[in-house]
């Protein structure tokens, strides 16, 4: 009886753990993911009691076919499916709209992002979502300043290394991981949180915790400390703040649901035309990746 009875209060207490999960990308080769992403940003900068505000939205759709799996990692082919571009100045209205996928002759710009759509990249991606390699991102880079239709060789060059910073290999790696790499790479459950960090344009710290998890899907939460050092155009930015993310994704699968990053930036920049004055300079923005169910 006595034994009974201990045999009994450990498997309840055993019942009573929370359940421990190892979580990760569990994809299938052959797998076809697309993902709607929406970004809006403001910028403001004050100067002698005046501000300036720049806004910049933009919304594409992404395509991530999975093209091999290895012990640890997966070969995955990224392209852009769609891509639109509005930048609007309180000063000088309007400086830019692209839609990619309406091409003119007399807009450069939409030829250059045009180029941009269904040619993929190859990146390799870490069952915790971290992004090892890209490949063909400086092949991408050379296809849009071709389609500039520029003809001199300085002229080229000077544009592919403006397009570099946004969708060279490099660029294309530290940009993607704010969407993929959110998992731990040892087992965890509710309440449990890990950290890890990415680097490019925006540098990263994360603390990610677990929130909430069933048979389907688990509930991620994320906080960031983040830093921001920009040199684009004469105008060198350099701020500091902090990023708050939520994600929904599918358990089976491990891919976001749905994922909003919310992110606050404060400090200065300068200009080329100004020396060495500083600008005090804010960037709030918010971010939005949702996967497109059939």
């Amino acid at each position: 009886m006595k034994q009974a009875i201990i045999l009994l209060c450990f498997v309840l207490s055993t019942l009573s753990l929370p359940a421990q999960t190892t979580l990760g990308y569990h994809l299938n080769t052959g797998d076809t993911l697309m993902v709607k992403q929406h970004a809006q940003q403001t910028i403001v900068q004050e100067l002698d009691g005046a501000t300036h505000e720049l806004t910049n939205d933009m919304n594409g759709i992404l395509e991530f076919i999975v093209l091999a799996e290895k012990d640890s990692t997966y070969e995955i082919s990224l392209a852009f499916k769609d891509l639109n571009l509005l930048m609007n100045s309180s000063i000088q209205g309007q400086l830019m709209e692209v839609k990619a996928k309406e091409v003119s002759e007399n807009d450069v710009q939409s030829q250059i992002f045009n180029s941009l759509l269904n040619n993929p990249v190859n990146l390799t991606l870490a069952k915790t979502g971290d992004i090892l390699e890209v490949i063909g991102g400086d092949s991408l880079v050379t296809k849009m300043a071709n389609a500039s239709g520029l003809e001199d060789e300085f002229s080229k060059n000077m544009m592919k290394k403006g397009l570099e910073k946004e969708f060279g290999s490099e660029a294309l790696s530290n940009s993607y991981k704010q969407l993929t790499y959110i998992y731990s790479d040892r087992t965890v459950t509710i309440g449990d949180s890990w950290q890890n960090e990415y680097q490019g344009k925006l540098n990263a710290k994360n603390t990610w915790t677990l929130e909430a998890i069933d048979e389907t899907n688990a509930t991620i939460s994320g906080s960031a400390t983040v830093l921001m050092e920009t040199n684009e155009s004469g105008t060198v930015m350099n701020l500091e703040g902090t990023q708050t993310t939520k994600i929904l994704t599918d358990v089976l699968s491990g891919f976001i649901l749905k994922m909003t990053v919310d992110g606050k930036a404060e400090g200065s920049s300068t200009m080329a035309q100004l020396g060495d004055q500083k600008i005090p300079t804010s960037i709030t923005s918010k971010i939005t990746y949702e996967l497109i169910k059939d």
